[in-house]
């Protein structure tokens, strides 16, 4: 008895492994199946530049792919980029039928992969899983879509949601499982953010820790700080693996900027948005550029009210804490002067929690205003 359940879940297993190593690619996986529901090949895609999964897959199978299925989760390339068009390969192997989850946003295949497979007498079939398969690849379809980084804001606080106390204590809120599983969100974006106040806070240095990130994208720890109130002598200025850049609003000859550059922190002058501050969409705009496909911003709460404000968060994470702080003072996770009425508050929809530790991880997608 064949279980379609079980194959696509094997599917998305596959396509997870890419988790830490994919960017700026998708995360896809593959199966070759019989008739009769036995998988011949599997593969995943693990890093650019490497094998797809559908090519991975059908080597796996060899000649037992004629006439077999092929299962992915995402619609297989038909361009050549950093390696041959899946498509190509997988009218050679003599495959009779792919069942695909999602298209292809990607202007270079968006529906040409379904149409060229269809021109080599392959059949198709479009949309098993479509949700699931949304999800695994949230990061890569938001960028593709609207030309900048997937950005996730997350942070940890205290069930009446203080991210620190009313005298800026902070160290730890919530437990070593909490902050272990955070660490995992570092490895898998490409880059991480943070406001001055942050840094002026706590002094982070905004590192990867775990090993686990194997992308050919650089990491790249980004201080927001527009009208430069740090100096250059701050721990997350000092050298680490990846780059380290000050996104400013500031000019870029003022002198001011000077220890900065010669501390080997990229300096970044960008317009200004509103007052001092960095105009968002221009720093999105050149992360994109640079093949940086998600941006985790870690706060503090007035960072993540400019990024929300601006429309320009796909995904919240929280750490809850089962704490109480309390406090007129005490810094919330967002801040800023907020929403006046509650018709014009941020809604998430597709809300998944989880107990991480005595604590609780909460992440949902930001939906678009009505």
């Amino acid at each position: 008895m064949i279980d379609p359940t079980a194959l696509w879940q094997s599917v998305f297993e596959l396509a997870e492994r890419g988790r830490f190593s994919t960017s700026p690619n998708p995360r896809v996986g593959a199966l070759v199946v019989a008739d009769d529901g036995q998988i011949l090949g599997e593969g995943f895609h693990e890093r650019a530049g490497g094998p797809h999964a559908e090519v991975t897959a059908l080597k796996a199978a060899g000649a037992a792919a004629r006439n077999a299925t092929l299962l992915v989760n995402l619609e297989p390339c038909a361009s050549y980029g950093r390696t041959p068009p899946c498509t190509d390969a997988i009218i050679a192997a003599g495959v009779k039928r792919v069942l695909c989850s999602i298209e292809d946003p990607d202007l270079r295949t968006a529906g040409r992969g379904v149409r060229r497979l269809l021109e080599g007498g392959v059949e198709v079939d479009l949309g098993a899983y479509a949700a699931e398969a949304r999800r695994l690849n949230e990061a890569f379809l938001v960028s593709v879509r609207d030309r900048r980084p997937f950005v996730h804001v997350k942070w940890a606080a205290s069930l009446d949601g203080k991210i620190a106390t009313a005298t800026g204590a902070s160290k730890w809120i919530t437990g070593e499982d909490a902050r272990a599983d955070s660490m995992l969100l570092r490895e898998e974006h490409d880059a991480v953010l943070v406001g001055a106040g942050t840094v002026l806070a706590d002094d982070p240095q905004l590192t990867r820790r775990l090993g686990r990130n194997r992308s050919i994208v650089p990491h790249r720890r980004i201080v927001l700080d527009g009208a430069l109130h740090l100096s250059a002598s701050r721990r997350v200025f000092d050298a680490f693996a990846g780059e380290i850049w000050l996104a400013t609003a500031r000019r870029a000859n003022d002198p001011l900027l000077a220890p900065f550059r010669e501390r080997g922190v990229r300096v970044e002058s960008l317009p200004a948005g509103d007052g001092t501050a960095v105009d968002l969409d221009a720093l999105l705009g050149l992360l994109y550029k640079l093949e940086v496909r998600s941006l985790l911003v870690e706060g503090g709460g007035r960072t993540a009210w400019t990024f929300l404000k601006a429309g320009l968060v796909d995904r919240v994470t929280a750490y809850v804490a089962p704490r109480l702080i309390g406090g007129l003072s005490a810094p919330s996770a967002v801040g800023g002067p907020g929403f006046a009425t509650l018709d014009g508050a941020i809604r998430l929809g597709d809300v998944e929690t989880a107990r991480v530790g005595e604590d609780v991880r909460i992440s949902a997608r930001v939906r678009p205003p009505a």
